[in-house]
């Protein structure tokens, strides 16, 4: 109930227009196809602006000179979409770019209708969604084909955790509406569609869910305090700082903190369900441990667990900074330096909340579950517990003769 209030309250009803800069992503784009490619002089093009001046023995005047003495392409583009359909234009493609034309190659042009004609339309990128749409549909595939209805079930919830965030997070930021607010509500939104949906809705599911939940706010909590205290603006590259040109009154610090929470959702899920399942699948081993029993033996596995999703969420970071990183190696800078810089202290920031919020997941869910499956004695049935063999049903049936758990460490029944 508190999600739909929530959701109510900051539903932004769909994101604020504003004029196209053509700048970066915010420019009008249309696909396109090289229709010809063909090799030419890059002094008889005129590619490099002239002849390069300057030290040869330098980067830039070795590049230069290459551009010079070297072969160019010239290639010949089709616009493909939109109203200026079957248009043409030629574009200049030096050696030593790292994006290289051919023909019949699909690309994405850029339209800027304010330019001089010839120079309106340039190719701003590969089309790639050939090979993105066959990826995913190897990966429904396989999650089908190994999950089954849970892999379906899977790929809807998916699905609808993407329709959240492109309209309810996306938009509701791009209002004005607090980003840490946001971030909670659509977290929690995508969470209780995606668990109950994968796994049904069950005592079991509703323990992942509030443990969920509480290593969340843990995170937002934590998260703030830290990126406050760490002096963190979240303005740190060319498309931070063009949002923020865009829409002035969103909060890029907490822009920040509302992409720490989501970013930790998706690990938080396997934690949650993990510890949850293992819990209830101990308590059916042996129906007469109690809480504590069955507290210890799934701390012991949350043990495991811990040290490999942590890991596990550190190389993920450090992956996706690898190029920052790579920067930072060149010029040998000290660790001390690299760390205080707010790009990679962003990132560690955003990895050790995360992490804290997996680590604390454990305990509090395991706590959980044992709490709520100890409820549930030996006799009295459980809804959710696999069928009963008949050895383990006359054992049952001897109710009072089983003897009861104090601290998780009653004895075996006998078979």
């Amino acid at each position: 109930m508190a999600v739909l209030v929530g959701l109510v309250v900051l539903w932004p009803g769909g994101a604020p227009a504003h004029e196209r800069t053509g700048v970066g992503f915010d420019r009008q784009t249309q696909q396109a196809t090289v229709s010809k490619v063909e090799s030419i002089s890059c002094s008889s093009a005129n590619a490099s602006g002239g002849t390069p001046t300057g030290d040869t023995s330098t980067a830039e005047g070795s590049s230069a000179q290459q551009q010079e003495d070297g072969t160019c392409k010239k290639a010949t583009i089709r616009v493909d979409t939109g109203s200026d359909k079957g248009r043409t234009f030629t574009e200049i493609v030096q050696p030593d770019q790292s994006r290289q034309l051919h023909e019949g190659q699909k690309v994405v042009v850029a339209y800027e209708p304010s330019a001089p004609k010839d120079l309106q339309y340039s190719v701003t990128d590969v089309n790639r969604r050939v090979p993105l749409g066959l990826l995913a549909i190897i990966f429904a595939v396989a999650v089908v084909v190994v999950g089954r209805l849970r892999g379906v079930m899977a790929l809807v919830a998916l699905a609808i955790s993407f329709m959240v965030l492109n309209f309810f997070v996306l938009p509701a930021i791009l209002q004005g509406s607090n980003p840490l607010a946001v971030a909670i509500v659509g977290a929690s939104a995508i969470m209780l569609i995606a668990l109950y949906l994968c796994h049904g809705l069950s005592a079991r599911t509703s323990v992942a869910v509030l443990g969920t939940l509480i290593s969340l706010l843990l995170i937002g909590v934590l998260g703030s305090w830290f990126v406050d205290w760490a002096a963190l603006t979240g303005n740190t590259d060319d498309n931070t700082g063009l949002i923020h040109g865009l829409y002035p009154s969103i909060d890029m610090s907490g822009l920040l903190l509302a992409g720490i929470i989501i970013g930790s959702l998706g690990v938080l899920d396997d934690v949650t369900v993990t510890q949850t399942s293992a819990v209830w699948e101990l308590h059916e081993a042996n129906p007469s441990m109690g809480w504590r029993g069955l507290y210890r033996a799934g701390i012991r596995i949350g043990r495991d667990h811990i040290a490999s999703v942590v890991n596990t969420l550190v190389l993920a970071y450090a992956g996706a900074a690898l190029p920052l990183l790579l920067l930072f190696s060149i010029a040998e800078s000290s660790v001390g330096t690299v760390a205080n810089s707010e790009l990679v202290a962003e990132e560690i920031v955003r990895t050790l909340i995360g992490s804290i919020g997996l680590v604390a997941s454990v305990p509090v869910t395991t706590a959980l579950a044992a709490l709520v499956v100890s409820a549930d004695r030996p006799g009295t049935g459980t809804p959710e517990s696999a069928p009963v063999t008949p050895g383990a049903a006359s054992a049952g049936a001897a109710g009072p003769a089983a003897p009861s758990s104090r601290g998780g460490k009653g004895r075996r029944r006998k078979r």
